[in-house]
């Protein structure tokens, strides 16, 4: 066990104290972080990347839905659809993500309900044989009230009140799936809740209905032994805003229902491209959660252009040092969940596409660590106010191979 002293150890220029070590539970040691330079040295590719991962505790996962077809206005009957041989069920996503040599899967509850909302009981246990065969872990439920029709108004933010106490129903019912299936978290991203036009809602009423009903699912999630998240985005599908257009504004709904609900189980999960859609910068949102005190349920991955529409692209394809910040930033405050991809390649091989994601990313990551094996170096540099020095001090690590 590491002692608590603020010694300072050095090793072929990775520079880390012991405090710094305990401060992530000891899931990076001294030795561990020798490997960067030895073992890691190189471009990481192929069956090296698994044992990066596990040396590191780095948790990586896929949504199912990255395995899938993907449709959009433009090509209604999918992007895949001219291919006889490609199904796009859950079971064949499901192989997908083991082919692409991903760890864990982030799921949706609608695959686990009838059209009545009612749970499919053989279902949950006919994809829990599936991951058990393939040797995959489930990660998160996603409560999905945009896809029906039902909610096109808003699901727990819906101007009825009936649909919206159906809607919360649903949402329970999927913490109730999620912890069937083995998942740890529960997450609710509010696709259909928001506006597209000034004055259609009354905005203080609608948060209000918001921040009720994640009481309400956070109540529920606590009780079986689950964390819940919500993941803020700008707007899309609303073309005006979504009830939380903003990481930030999320935080303020958890810690408010965290503060009714007492206890610390409700957080945020951070999508790295809805960061970009608001042009925030993703690491300071990472260290405000950690100074608010607001858990970080969970992380999705992906790429998109600053001030654009929600791309999920392949993870990394954009500005590396922002993304290396980014995934430093987690490191620093001691993450110690999933990293999900989120994204929709609609004209590049799922397989291809989720496997490309992990690889860019774990290089990505392996630059991240190696700028925080010397974390005291760069606090020294940070306060000398030198922004060329900062850029100096970086540089090298970021942009070598």
């Amino acid at each position: 066990m590491y002692c608590w002293i603020n010694r300072v150890v050095k090793h072929n220029e990775i520079l880390i104290s012991f405090q710094d070590l305990f401060s992530l539970q000891m899931k990076i040691s001294i030795d561990i972080l020798k490997k960067l330079e030895t073992e890691y040295s190189e471009y990481l590719e192929g069956d090296i990347i698994d044992k990066f991962f596990e040396d590191f505790g780095i948790k990586f996962a896929a949504g199912h839905w990255s395995a899938g077809d993907f449709m959009d206005r433009f090509a209604t009957r999918g992007y895949n659809s001219n291919d006889p041989n490609f199904r796009s069920d859950i079971i064949s996503q499901l192989r997908r993500i083991k082919q692409a040599g991903i760890k864990g899967v982030e799921f949706h509850d609608v695959l686990f309900i009838d059209s009545n909302y009612r749970k499919v009981q053989s279902f949950i246990g006919e994809v829990k044989d599936e991951l058990k065969k393939l040797g995959l872990v489930p990660t998160n439920m996603n409560i999905n009230l945009w896809t029906d029709p039902k909610w096109k108004m808003g699901g727990i933010t819906n101007p009825s009140p009936k649909v919206r106490e159906e809607a919360i129903q649903i949402a329970i019912q999927a913490v109730e799936i999620a912890k069937e299936l083995g998942c740890n978290s529960v997450s609710l991203w509010p696709g259909s809740d928001g506006w597209d036009y000034n004055f259609e809602v009354n905005y203080g009423k609608q948060l209000e209905f918001f921040i009720d009903g994640c009481e309400k699912i956070n109540r529920e999630a606590k009780k079986s032994g689950l964390i819940f998240g919500i993941e803020a985005k700008l707007h899309e599908p609303r073309e005006g805003n979504m009830v939380i257009p903003t990481t930030h504004h999320a935080a303020l709904v958890a810690k408010t229902v965290n503060e009714r609900c007492g206890g610390n189980n409700m957080g945020v999960c951070i999508d790295y491209g809805h960061e970009q859609m608001y042009a925030v910068e993703p690491a300071a949102t990472v260290y405000a959660l950690k100074t608010f005190g607001v858990p970080l349920v969970n992380f999705h991955i992906n790429t998109a252009k600053l001030h654009s529409n929600d791309e999920d692209r392949i993870a990394g394809t954009g500005d590396i040092w922002r993304m290396v910040d980014f995934i430093y930033s987690a490191i620093d405050t001691g993450y110690d969940g999933w990293f999900g991809e989120d994204q929709f390649t609609y004209r590049t091989d799922p397989v291809k596409a989720m496997y490309l994601s992990k690889e860019i990313f774990a290089n990505l990551a392996k630059k991240a660590l190696l700028i925080y094996a010397r974390k005291e170096e760069l606090e020294r540099v940070r306060e000398t106010g030198d922004q060329a020095e900062i850029i100096n001090f970086v540089k090298k690590i970021i942009l070598r191979g």
